[in-house]
């Protein structure tokens, strides 16, 4: 349990990084220069979905009409995670509405709850099938400058090229995962013929954006591998905003007293999706393991396809409960019930994707327990900031949490804060807007300036 005196030195590092991030940030200018752009974001996933790439697409579609740019959307009904629709939408129908300013379109889609195996290639495909005679309107009725396609799904990228094409419109693909690659590394996919064929298809899909934008450097190493230009591909990593999501007290948390936990419990907390790329069972086989110490409770907050069969192979572990996902408003007061956030990962899907919730689990004030082999991605973030384990080793994860049971890391719950600014959506977005509505055709010297701008 962390000492009285430990929690002294949290307490102060909070207090300076809130100086810190109060102060004064010399943001970019926005386009107060440039003329106001119409911009069409075609996304699987939106807003009133609260994690993944639903997040940050809604986001930042929230920011771009805040900057005076006209916004409209073409998505599905939302359905992450579980790919269960839920009411008041319909999965088999087309839907126009309004979101604060962005007017969306929502697409059918067929799928299943769970969508495994042969589903979850229906679900996605049925989505750009539906959409493609939306896209199409939209653009020839809204005319956009720029058209911004959202990976996953690759199925709705060759519309939003075709589009782009048909009105002289930017085109600029958002990776927010690898998703050729992560099907064959989790089994959706199997066969070397298959994912050659896929590979190149791929490969001659992206490579005809005028910018592609993804969201780690070994994410864009995949894709260079794969033979796009270099300039072509730039990094702006996910962002977490800091006025959300922000040191709170451990004490009088509102989660802690829902559990009735005491202040000398101690709280390992999962927040998030729960599918196969999250090997959350690791998690759960080091609860197993230290089952036998009372005063450590583990809590899974989320949902996904993986959610009830974990649930059922875990279900005589008594120090675990769960949570459904929880309002955005709630978030920060979520994050602050926990001593010691968690952050596994499948082995195979390391640098395929990046977790959406590491943002907010730094920016949280809280220490981190992550599954991460060197040289990953996760790995190269987090060295010197979390307890660091392998992959898929339960016996090492227990460790790691023991150790943040007993001992000070207050040093890496401090360097944690500072690689949360670095990601301040304040930072990020308005590079992101200048990547869109810019003169940034691919050339080298414009591709190393936007790398720059993307990664302060």
């Amino acid at each position: 349990m962390l000492s009285i005196s430990i929690l002294s030195k949290i307490n102060i590092l909070v207090l300076d990084w809130r100086q810190k991030a109060r102060a004064p940030v010399n943001k970019p200018k926005t386009n107060t220069d440039q003329r106001r752009q119409k911009i069409l974001v075609h996304a699987i996933n939106f807003a009133p979905e609260l994690i993944g790439c639903a997040k940050y697409t809604t986001e930042l579609c929230q920011f771009l009409a805040a900057q005076g740019h006209n916004v409209e959307v073409v998505t599905a009904p939302p359905h992450y995670p579980g790919w269960v629709v839920r009411s008041p939408y319909r999965s088999w129908v087309y839907k126009r509405e309004a979101f604060g300013p962005i007017q969306i379109t929502r697409c059918p889609m067929v799928m299943k709850a769970g969508a495994h195996g042969f589903w979850r290639l229906l679900a996605p495909l049925s989505f750009a099938v539906a959409a493609a005679p939306i896209v199409t309107w939209r653009v020839f009725r809204f005319r956009p400058d720029v058209i911004l396609c959202v990976e996953p799904t690759l199925f709705s990228v060759p519309i939003a090229l075709i589009a782009a094409k048909l009105v002289r419109a930017r085109s600029v693909l958002h990776v927010q995962d690898l998703e050729v690659d992560a099907a064959f590394e989790v089994g959706h996919l199997s066969g070397a013929g298959i994912r050659k064929i896929a590979n190149h298809l791929e490969r001659r899909l992206l490579d005809s954006f005028d910018q592609i934008v993804t969201i780690s450097e070994k994410m864009r190493e995949a894709l260079l591998i794969k033979g796009l230009r270099s300039a072509n591909v730039i990094v702006i990593r996910n962002w977490v905003n800091l006025d959300m999501i922000c040191p709170l007290p451990r004490d009088l948390n509102a989660f802690r007293r829902f559990f009735g936990f005491s202040d000398q419990d101690f709280i390992v907390l999962y927040a998030g999706h729960v599918g196969v790329k999250q090997g959350l069972d690791v998690v759960l086989k080091a609860a197993r393991r230290l089952a036998v110490r009372q005063a450590i409770h583990f809590i899974i907050v989320g949902d996904g396809p993986m959610l009830g069969e974990l649930k059922q192979e875990f279900a005589d572990i008594e120090n675990v409960a769960y949570l459904p996902l929880q309002p955005n408003d709630q978030l920060s007061e979520l994050l602050a019930m926990a001593d010691l956030h968690v952050l596994p990962q499948l082995p195979g899907a390391a640098d395929l994707v990046l977790p959406s919730k590491l943002g907010g689990m730094l920016a949280s004030a809280r220490l981190i327990a992550a599954t991460a082999a060197p040289g990953t991605e996760i790995f190269n973030i987090l060295q010197g900031v979390a307890i660091l384990s392998a992959p898929g080793d339960d016996e090492g994860l227990a460790q790691s949490i023991l150790s943040a049971h007993s001992r000070d890391f207050s040093a890496n719950i401090a360097r944690g804060l500072a690689v949360a600014e670095t990601l301040s959506s304040a930072r990020l977005l308005p590079n992101f807007e200048r990547l869109l509505v810019g003169q940034t055709n691919a050339s080298q010297n414009k591709g190393e300036r936007f790398a720059k701008l993307a990664n302060p």
